[in-house]
């Protein structure tokens, strides 16, 4: 499947939250109980368009992918034993593949072009949380080679804390 990235821009928006509001009712029908209307908002797809981090694959026209990469992480972050503690990282945050483009590879051709976006600047690391109750998503980074170095708890739960040297 193509997908073209680039950044976000607020004409983005409203695609963007419809997306987002699709995927949480497949969440929820699927038992996965990670996001709801308290978490995210509209405001923090906002925030990452105005820092300039949230970056969307399109293709057939549509937003196939949104995801937020920058190096700012939640203190809960603080419980990993990150194997890579002296190398800069970027973090991925709010990755989420359109119900439209689910199980065809979009998350991880996604995290293939996160990958290779890191390594072109130089960064030589990934972190990431995932739901713990979220099986699509932990067998994907287990699969890709990204480690569980630790947990944090918030308000839905569990979730793990991943990191892949690159």
């Amino acid at each position: 499947m193509k997908i073209e990235y680039q950044l976000a821009t607020p004409n983005n928006l409203n695609e963007i939250m419809l997306l987002i509001k699709n995927a949480i009712l497949t969440m929820e029908n699927n038992h996965i109980h990670q996001w709801d209307e308290i978490y995210p908002t509209k405001e923090d797809f906002a925030e990452d368009i105005r820092q300039g981090c949230l970056h969307i694959g399109v293709s057939e026209g549509k937003i196939a992918v949104v995801f937020a990469l920058n190096r700012q992480c939640d203190e809960a972050y603080q419980n990993g034993q990150w194997q890579y503690p002296d190398k800069n990282y970027y973090v991925v945050h709010r990755l989420c593949v359109n119900p439209l483009f689910q199980h065809k590879g979009v998350a991880k051709q996604t995290m293939l072009y996160i990958e290779e976006k890191c390594r072109a600047e130089g960064t030589m690391a990934v972190r990431l949380d995932a739901f713990s109750h979220n099986p699509s998503a932990l067998k994907l980074y287990s699969h890709m080679g990204y480690s569980r170095v630790g947990y944090a708890h918030w308000r839905k739960g569990r979730f793990y804390l991943f990191e892949k040297y690159l």
